[in-house]
This record gives structure tokens, sequence and C-alpha cells, in this order.
């Protein structure tokens, strides 16, 4: 697969205001204090339950920043390393894994007849729950690749630990790590056949195995490895014999383990939806070729020339299941990687008049509403999967994001090009993109709104011989100290656009 030298119109662009409150809440998000879940609940009763968990809300806030660096901001990965980062200390507290201590041990429609052979386990990653194991492995592995940083792969890195003085018996410890998360989940993958690995006992989902194959990727292209590419063809092997598609040409949600037998998607847009916008990464023909008629079967025409998405109440037979199975923010996501603009905009435009878009602290997000229908008969309805994360995954990707975060990746010559590596936590990076045939880095910076007087820096990497100003010619700001090869900058009160000229850059291999 090839990689990526070419400066993209989107990271020419930077981000908007939009796209960058997007970001910032996100940050904010990662910031809350340990125990603190503000705005992270959602209606199901508890982890387990919960299609928006906090996992899910983590992860896809974490690929949201993954392709805003990868597609729209590459020179500036101080907006997004230290958050990025967080979340994924976030994904390892108890809290968002705790679950599987009840859930591993079955007692579900599909699983009911294992009960007794499954047994209470708390490591969350050793056994099925690839709908947790496959995020902690693929941010770990995303996380290397932004930013050529191996902290995953040390022994112990990724670590589930929990004790109370009340209850649980002894301290629980499960140490592991980017490889051996990595190994252990591939050689589960070849057990079972290349079909996946289960979610909840029994239960294997295409859908949740999708993170996995992008996980194998990203660890495939720090180590040089060709473990995804292997699980790929093992992956279509094994759907050569039960069909990716049901007979009504949507994807087939799951197979039962034991039984293989296949569990039909009946009508859920965020089945297709969320299996779509990942499995464009390694399968993109076949995607492209069923998402129009599939998209078509989702989408409401609203009387006010938006567009939303129909929802058919969860259920299991006789039961109507309340739960939030963020159909609208899937399929906005899932338009997003196709490129399909009118739907996406549709959608966009909707949540904005609708779906009342809160700012704060210059951060964007949608609040949570449990209500369906405002009086007007528009979906109102919001969960905060949706709104801290899918919305603004779709706003900041681009078409075939993920596709390209997956197939082509920055060359290691990236990393050698000047780089805003540092920031106070007062400065926004709204567009930084290095021209490697003029050996420029432009990039805008501005203070944040509200912040006041206090000293503004950033810091870039890999500078050498410069020449700093103005793109409209004016006198560059202070340099507070340039040492070696780093530049700390003084940033403008007022947004400023800048290009550093190094002559001397060469790549690097």
């Amino acid at each position: 697969m090839s990689t990526s030298t070419q400066v993209s119109g989107s990271a020419l662009n930077g981000v908007d205001a939009l796209q960058l409150g997007h970001i910032k809440h996100i940050e904010q998000l990662s910031k809350l204090p340990r125990g603190d879940w503000s705005g992270m609940h959602s209606i199901a009763p508890g982890q387990g339950d919960d299609l928006g968990g906090y996992r899910f809300q983590l992860a896809y806030g974490a690929y949201a920043l993954a392709l805003a660096h990868r597609h729209r901001l590459p020179n500036a990965p101080a907006m997004f390393e230290s958050t990025f980062n967080r979340l994924i200390e976030k994904l390892l507290e108890p809290e968002v894994w705790m679950y599987w201590r009840d859930v591993g041990r079955g007692g579900a429609p599909f699983n009911a007849h294992l009960s007794d052979r499954l047994f209470e386990q708390w490591d969350p990653v050793v056994r099925d729950n690839i709908m947790y194991s496959a995020y902690v492995q693929s941010m770990a592995a995303m996380y290397n690749v932004l930013f050529d940083d191996d902290r995953y792969t040390k022994p112990g890195a990724l670590s589930f630990r929990y004790w109370s003085f009340f209850w649980g018996g002894e301290p629980k410890s499960f140490e592991y790590d980017q490889n051996s998360l990595t190994e252990l989940l591939y050689w589960k993958m070849v057990e079972n056949g290349y079909l996946g690995i289960a979610c909840e006992p029994n239960c294997i989902f295409q859908i949740c195995n999708q993170p996995a194959i992008i996980g194998f990727r990203m660890h495939d292209l720090v180590t040089g490895g060709n473990v995804a590419d292997d699980v790929v063809e093992g992956y279509r092997r094994a759907y050569a014999d039960f069909g990716r598609l049901g007979d009504d040409g949507h994807y087939n949600m799951m197979v039962l383990e034991d039984s293989k037998v296949v569990i039909p998607n009946r009508g859920n847009p965020w089945v297709d939806a969320w299996c779509g916008a990942l499995m464009n990464t390694w399968n993109t023909e076949f995607v492209r070729e069923h998402y129009p008629r599939q998209v078509a079967d989702f989408l409401v025409e609203e009387s006010d020339g938006t567009l939303s998405v129909k929802v058919e109440p969860a259920s299991f037979g006789d039961i109507v299941i309340d739960t939030d199975t963020n159909d609208f923010g899937w399929v906005a996501a899932w338009a997003s990687e196709m490129g399909d603009r009118p739907t996406l905009e549709g959608l966009l435009a909707h949540a904005d008049r609708h779906m009342k878009p809160t700012w704060h602290d210059g951060a964007l997000h949608y609040p949570r509403n449990d209500e369906k229908f405002d009086q007007d008969g528009h979906w109102v309805r919001m969960a905060p999967l949706t709104g801290n994360a899918l919305l603004g995954y779709a706003r900041l990707n681009v078409e075939d994001g993920m596709w390209g975060l997956y197939n082509r990746p920055w060359d290691r010559s990236h990393f050698s090009e000047p780089l805003i590596v540092g920031r106070t936590d007062n400065v926004d990076i709204t567009r930084a993109v290095f021209d490697r045939e003029s050996r420029a880095l432009n990039f805008t910076v501005a203070r944040r709104v509200g912040e006041g007087a206090a000293d503004a820096f950033i810091e870039i990497d890999n500078v050498g011989d410069f020449v700093l100003e103005e793109e409209d010619g004016a006198a560059a700001p202070a340099v507070a100290r340039c040492e070696e090869s780093r530049l700390r900058l003084q940033v403008p009160p007022t947004s400023t656009n800048m290009r550093l000229s190094v002559a001397g850059w060469e790549p690097s291999s």
C-alpha cells in the first residue's frame, strides 16, 4: 500500500469554527477528572446494555481526532496528541470495562443455553468482548502511527486494574501492551476461522470486528507486519459461506458462534451505517456498490428541507427496548466516509436546526435529549455518542477518510517536517500544513476567546535555519526561544496566518 506525501485540499483549508468546536469538545471530555462522566451518561441502565457507552464515545472521539489530524491539520500534532493519550487512559478506567464481569456470564437470549459453561470474568479482553478490546488495541496502535510514539508497546502499558475495600476479593490486575493485545486478538481470530471474535458470548457481530481489522493495520504500519492482510483474506473466505449481506441487501448483523446461524439486519440504520463506515477501509468497492440503495431505505426528507433517519423502536419479541442505537449519528458518519455531501449536509442541517447545538468555552456538542419528536414532528432525540462524538466525526471526516488512514499513511519523512508539537492551553491551531515543494510550513494560530493576556506560545520542531513571516507580509511576532531545531513562538492576540520557510529541509527515509 502506498504512503502519502501529497498535500490535500482539506489540509490546505484547515478547520472551520464548527470543526474546531468539535475538537475542543472532545478535548474537554478527555480532561474530565477520573470518575467524572458528565455529559456521557445515556438512557441505558449500564455499560453492558449500551450501544453508545463510554467505550464507544471515547473511541469515536479518538477516531474523529485521528481523521482531523491526518486530513485537516497534518502538521499540528499539538492539537491532538495529549487529548488522544487521555482518551486511551480513560478507556482503561474500570467504569468503562467492568460490565464484562457480568455480561461475560451470558444469560441473554442468544447465549442463555451457555450459562452453565460461562463464569465471572474480570479480565475484559481475554475472552470475547471484542466490542471493547478492539478499541483499546486500535487506539493504542493508531496513537503510535499518528504521533510516532511507541509508549503503548511497553510491557504493562495497557493494564486493567480494580480493587475495592468493600467487595470483589483480591486486587485485580491484567497487564497487556500494544503487541501482546494484538497477538491475543489475532490468534482469537484464527481460532474462530476468521469469522470474528464475539462481543457478548456466542454473538459475532460484523460491526465490532471492523475496529480490530483497523487496529491490525495500524500495528502493521509500525512493525512492517502483514497481520491485517492475513485477517482480511481469512475474513473474506469465512463470509463467503455466510454472506455479508442478507436477502434484502442490508448487512447481516451477526453470526451465532455455536450454531453458525446468521442473524440479519431487520431495518436498523445503525447496523448498515456503522459497518459500512468502517468496512470501507479494506472493502471499499463492495461498500460503495451497495451504499446508495442501502442508505436510501433509511433517509427521511423533512418538511424544512433537512434530512433525518427512519428509526424503529428496538425490540425483542414483544418487548420494546428503550435504548439509543444512534442511527442518526451513524448514518452521518457513513455518509461522510462515502463523500455523500447532500446526505451529510442534510443531516447536519437537521442537527443544527432541531437538536440544540450547544457551545461552551469554544466547544461544540449536541446535548442528550430523550424526547423523540418535537411539537412539529421533527426527530430531536440525541444520545451522548452522537452528540459528543459521531457528529463531530462526520464533520471532521473527508471522503474516504478512514480508507486513507488505513491505505495511505504518512511516509516516515512526515515526522521530519516542521511540526507544531507544543502549545499552551490558550492557543488554537486552525491550519498547519507543510508544502514540500516550497519547503514552507503554512499555519494559522489564535488565542482562545476569553483567555486574556496570559502568555500564549506554540513550539515547532524540525526547524533548522528558518525565515518566519506573516502571509500578508507583515512582521513576524517575537520568537521567544530557538534551541537546536525547536522554535518557541509567541502567539499574537488575533488570528494570524503565518509562513515558516526552512530552506534546508530534505525528506528523511
